[in-house]
Order: C-alpha cells, then structure tokens, then sequence
C-alpha cells in the first residue's frame, strides 16, 4: 500500500486505526521501524496485532504533518532508547563500574556489567547495554566529544 493512500486516527482507546484507500479499516496499528538506529525515519511498516503488514511508509518526511506527528507519538510510546550525548565520567575502567551520562531524555546514570555490553553498530555508532537490559544509543562515536571518546576507547 502506498504512503499516501491511507488515513489514520486514533480510536476511543487511543489505539491507532488505518483507514485503506478502498475504505477498509484496521483497528490496532502498530508502527515498526526496519532500520531503527540507522534510518529510524525511513521504512516505516504499519502492521496488525498478528503481524501482518497494512502499509508501507519510505520516509515519515514524505508524510502530511498529522499522519506524521501520530507516528513519531506512537514509535515514541513504544520505544525507549535513550542516546548519549555526553560521558560526564565512569566509576572505574573496570566492570562493573557505574556511568554518569548526559542523554537526550535527561541525565542519568547506569552500571554497565562487562565490555561485551557495548556492541558496535555499523562503522560509527555503539549500542551500550545497562545491568537492567536498557539499551543508550552512542549515535557516532567519531563526533562525539573528545572526553567521552576517550572514556569510550578505554572500553573498546
């Protein structure tokens, strides 16, 4: 289905519903992002509670604004991986230690179990995994600031 032959709202439960162009409603839409740290705003598929695929979304910018802002509400909802912007300092260089991050949801900080939790994503980016199973996401590590990057290359 095409990105822009469908209508979507939101139900009385705030559960979000695809109407087709063929006039056919689907109630409890989920969105699913293919590639969600390296194109989390392209390919985009709107799938049903078993599964199956509804839409296909390329790119959410290719959206109307309303459709687009319900989406990015609901991939919000439903996902959670806060990304480091900031490595203010580390407890120790040995495992476990404690991080103390700065996040776009906010400072905190996590105790990281063992160097095997930070796994690399591509060429740039890092997937760090907390002692609670809560992934933060290091966008690109190259850009990051020259004292995180340091604090980084002691665990890579």
């Amino acid at each position: 289905m095409a990105t822009s032959t469908f209508q979507l709202s939101r139900d009385s439960f705030g559960a979000l519903e695809l109407t087709a162009d063929d006039g056919v409603l689907h109630h409890g839409v989920s969105p699913v992002r293919a590639f969600p740290i390296q194109s989390p705003s392209q390919g985009i598929s709107l799938v049903l509670h078993d599964g199956k695929e509804v839409a296909w979304i390329d790119d959410l910018a290719d959206l109307p604004p309303p459709i687009r802002a319900l989406l990015q509400e609901e991939l919000n909802g439903r996902e959670f991986m806060p990304e480091i912007s900031h490595i203010a300092s580390v407890s120790s260089y040995a495992t476990p230690c404690t991080w103390f991050v700065k996040t776009d949801r906010g400072d905190t900080e996590f105790v990281l179990k063992d160097e095997g939790d930070i796994r690399r994503i591509g060429d740039a980016s890092l997937l760090v995994a907390d002692n609670h199973g809560i992934h933060f996401l290091v966008r690109n590590m190259f850009t990051i600031d020259k004292h995180s990057r340091k604090i980084l290359d002691r665990f890579l």
